[in-house]
């Protein structure tokens, strides 16, 4: 299953800060990106159960 970050992002950088090596902003600090989204760390679990937006998900 693939990681995808939805619009619902609000920059919080709470995943992030959970999973550097999946997770990053974008250049203008507005938007996480996702840069493995076939990750299977446990860490990619951590982000989507903090994110304050719910904006991590798996499809």
């Amino acid at each position: 299953m693939a990681i995808e970050i939805t619009s619902d992002c609000m920059a919080c950088e709470a995943c992030v800060e959970t999973c550097p090596d999946v997770f990053e902003m974008n250049d203008d600090g507005d938007l996480a990106i996702c840069k493995d989204p076939e990750s299977e760390l446990d860490c990619v679990e951590e982000a989507i159960d903090t994110c304050p937006a719910e904006a991590i998900i798996r499809t």
